[in-house]
């Protein structure tokens, strides 16, 4: 995996700081792996050249930011954003007018799931932001649970198959659908789950 090996020396020498601005260049949309990104960090930890804790912590935060960025871009300049250069590369009419069509189907659960679709993050959140369908707080909110649930997993990936990078290869393939299976179970349970605590409560007052 080259660019594995490339950020990793990279990290190496720079280190959270390193981290945390690669992490927020892929939260602006540049064609940087945020996965790979994330496991580069956690490798150098498990190197010796950081402290795994702190390093989960920056990158959370890191990535965080990133989005959070980007959904406010969108929220300040609405629509106008996507005569922006950087922007139209990224999100086009066609592409803005999907992202509309995906919320209208799936809600705010789009933005908890869109930290799992490589390549869709930015252009959601920006067209979050642009058509002001969510407040910042639920946004930050839904964006910070699937962060919590991402962000560990490749930091500390990396940390554990620092030193055996065949094994690292294995399990960033299996990593990948594995947190994947993790955000449709809790999109379905948890639906689910909110239904049947209204049911509970509305029980009760009935008694």
């Amino acid at each position: 995996m080259p660019l594995l090996e490339r950020l990793i020396l990279l990290f190496a020498d720079s280190g959270y700081l390193a981290v945390f601005g690669a992490l927020l260049l892929c939260g602006a949309g540049a064609p940087l792996p945020e996965d790979i990104t994330l496991v580069a960090g956690g490798v150098i930890a498990g190197l010796g050249f950081a402290n795994v804790h702190v390093m989960a912590l920056v990158s959370l935060v890191g990535v965080l930011a990133g989005d959070a960025a980007m959904f406010l871009l969108g929220h300040r300049h609405g629509a106008r954003i996507m005569q922006w250069p950087l922007v139209a590369r990224l999100l086009t009419p066609e592409r803005y007018c999907r992202v509309q069509e995906k919320f209208a189907r799936y809600g705010n659960r789009l933005l908890f799931l869109a930290r799992f679709l490589p390549g869709m993050r930015t252009a959601v959140y920006v067209t979050a932001g642009a058509t002001h369908r969510v407040s910042f707080l639920r946004f930050f909110l839904l964006d910070g649970l699937a962060a919590l649930i991402s962000v560990p997993v490749w930091v500390y990936l990396g940390y554990f198959g620092a030193n055996n990078r065949e094994w690292l290869t294995t399990w960033i393939g299996r990593g990948q659908h594995g947190i994947w299976i993790v955000a449709a179970v809790l999109v379905v349970a948890g639906p689910v789950l909110w239904w049947r605590h209204r049911r509970r409560m509305q029980c009760g007052r009935g008694d």
